[in-house]
């Protein structure tokens, strides 16, 4: 991912999406998103950028799923190949990620407790 690629995925977001309805886009915190050039580019593309907080891990969907892959394959293991621990990578979203689906249906969600100020 960099910049160039960000701006192609903008140009082929405006084409799937018409060219009439201005488009709303969350993304992280990534160096490639902040560039101008990329914020040219979604200016250009009527394409509304909106960043996510710093540090808000939770509000990142993939980072929860990346926690989940981490529990299942990373954690407390030793790969002695690189290609040992790319199939076992594959092989988690090929075949454990079906059979988990009711962990991560509750984990990976956006129901979020909503928090009353005090004041």
């Amino acid at each position: 991912m960099n910049s160039e690629t960000i701006q192609h995925f903008f140009t082929e977001l405006r084409a799937h999406n018409g060219s009439n309805n201005r488009i709303h886009l969350i993304l992280d915190g990534a160096g490639y998103h902040r560039t101008q050039v990329v914020k040219d580019k979604a200016n250009e593309l009527n394409i509304k950028l909106h960043y996510l907080a710093p540090y808000c891990l939770n509000l990142n969907s993939i980072e929860r799923l990346w926690k989940i892959m981490n529990e299942h394959v990373r954690n407390n293991k030793y790969f002695s190949t690189a290609k040992e621990f790319r199939d076992k990578i594959y092989a988690f979203f090929s075949q454990t990620i079906p059979k988990i689906g009711d962990i991560l249906e509750s984990s990976i969600n956006n129901n979020f407790q909503v928090i009353k100020s005090a004041f």
